[in-house]
């Protein structure tokens, strides 16, 4: 593929089924441990920065731009690979984590959410 990062399209990766939207879900995953850290988007675009870079690189639906973990943060999450599930409407990105992954300062952002029936 030789067309520039900014034109990617959903096209591009034939067996990545997009949303309307343009986007597919990734799950982010600590490669060695297999602890999942986050959840986030990506388009077309940030997939081919995130393979293309090694740098995990999302699609902010909120503020509508682009993100590079860490690069505000100091947490960056360094590519061991990236996988789609047997529907092609998931990503599997395998991350080598700097500190922590979320947000709110916990090391993943599942740390705090346990759903009971209760």
């Amino acid at each position: 593929m030789n067309v520039p990062a900014a034109e990617r399209q959903p096209t591009d990766f034939p067996t990545v089924r997009f949303t309307a939207e343009g986007l597919v879900c990734a799950v982010v995953q600590q490669h060695d441990t297999g602890e999942v850290l986050m959840v986030a988007w990506m388009d077309a675009t940030a997939l081919y920065r995130t393979l293309t870079t090694g740098r995990a690189t999302y699609w902010s639906r909120s503020r509508r731009e682009y993100w590079v973990k860490g690069e505000t943060s100091g947490n960056p999450q360094r590519v061991v690979e990236v996988r789609h599930d047997c529907d092609g409407d998931a990503l599997l990105v395998k991350v080598d984590q700097t500190g922590v992954a979320c947000h709110t300062g916990a090391r993943t952002c599942f740390d705090d959410g346990l759903l009971t029936a209760d």
